[in-house]
């Protein structure tokens, strides 16, 4: 930590420039209406959404593509496409949201720090620059981080034998022939709206604090370090870093989701539910942008990780995520002493 005396790194000072003020963000308020109210339906009147359920496992358990043994890998592909792309078009067309703006490296801190400024204009309003955005690849140009990603994703597909919760053993054993499509089976019954609701609900909470631990090693544990640390060598947190990932730890994310879902032996709908959340969520801590759905807002009581696990200067509050903040700051030597050539500030060097 840089003593009081010293100025305030330039980084820093544009990111603190840049942040809304509270209660200038974005709300929270819509999302968790729609959340909660979404499982307030599901838990308490699961008839009105029960029908629409059943006919979607029907379709889907009679489409040859759903038993497709690539399908989640396909399915993840096309919700990373989308999902990337929404948060990069809210990323450029809202730099006020943006939490992690450092400017140009080649200026200098004073410089830096005055060019971002504030002023009033002549009608008395406080009006920010708005920051350069950082480099960032055209979808043309990101074939091979496509490939790179899905690859090793397609070759377990097609190597290991699937397993979903309440498939009889014999049908396991017959997924496992070389048919070209090597097809996989899924349980004929419908899971309850309850049931659906709870389970993705159990497995995202197991997912989000084994994501916080992994974390955690890849940021603590010496021998894990290395292949962290080019994840950390972007100028600026934003959407397409989060597929700047080593395939050792894209398939530690993927396996860590399938152990949440298969531990609460979760229905194959609840497998195909969790794809979207599971993208949006890793998605989202890396935007680079405070957004009132970040899910650890929408959680009250802190009780999840979410970007507040990756930012120290997030407001601890509590829950599970202040225990386990708690233990990583207790845990001697900082993130930037180790990954970021001395930076020191979390939400500077990234996730």
């Amino acid at each position: 930590m840089l003593p009081d005396s010293q100025p305030r790194p330039a980084s820093r000072a544009m990111a603190t420039s840049l942040q809304p003020e509270t209660g200038r963000g974005e709300s929270v308020f819509l999302p968790r209406l729609l959340l909660g109210t979404l499982l307030f339906v599901s838990v308490f009147l699961p008839s009105l959404l029960q029908p629409a359920l059943n006919r979607l496992y029907s379709y889907l358990y009679r489409s040859s593509f759903y038993r497709f043994s690539a399908f989640e890998t396909i399915e993840t592909i096309i919700c990373y496409a989308v999902i990337e792309t929404l948060f990069t078009y809210k990323f450029g067309r809202n730099p006020h949201l943006r939490i992690d703006v450092r400017g140009s490296r080649q200026k200098s801190a004073s410089n830096t720090a005055s060019n971002t400024a504030t002023s009033i204009d002549e009608n008395g309003n406080t009006v920010t620059p708005n920051p350069k955005l950082p480099k960032m690849r055209r979808p043309s140009k990101r074939w091979r981080e496509i490939f790179i990603y899905a690859a090793p994703l397609l070759l377990m597909d097609f190597t290991m034998i699937k397993k979903f919760a309440g498939v009889p053993i014999g049908d396991v054993r017959a997924s496992g022939n070389y048919h070209r499509d090597i097809p996989f089976y899924h349980l004929v019954d419908q899971n309850s709206t309850t049931a659906t609701a709870l389970e993705l609900i159990l497995s995202f909470l197991i997912y989000d604090t084994l994501f916080f631990l992994l974390h955690l090693l890849l940021h603590r544990f010496p021998p894990l370090i290395p292949l962290h640390k080019p994840h950390h060598t972007h100028p600026e947190i934003h959407p397409q870093i989060t597929n700047r990932l080593s395939i050792s730890e894209r398939l530690s994310l993927v396996l860590l989701a399938n152990f949440s879902l298969n531990v609460i032996g979760s229905h194959v709908l609840t497998r195909t539910l969790f794809v979207p959340v599971f993208v949006y969520l890793l998605v989202e801590i890396h935007s680079g942008l405070d957004l009132g759905g970040g899910y650890e807002k929408i959680c009250p009581g802190g009780g999840v990780a979410g970007r507040g696990s990756m930012l120290a200067s997030s407001v601890r509050t509590g829950g599970l995520r202040h225990i386990l903040d708690g233990g990583m700051k207790r845990w001697k030597g900082g993130m930037g002493g180790q990954l970021g050539g001395g930076r020191q500030v979390l939400g500077a060097e990234g996730l």
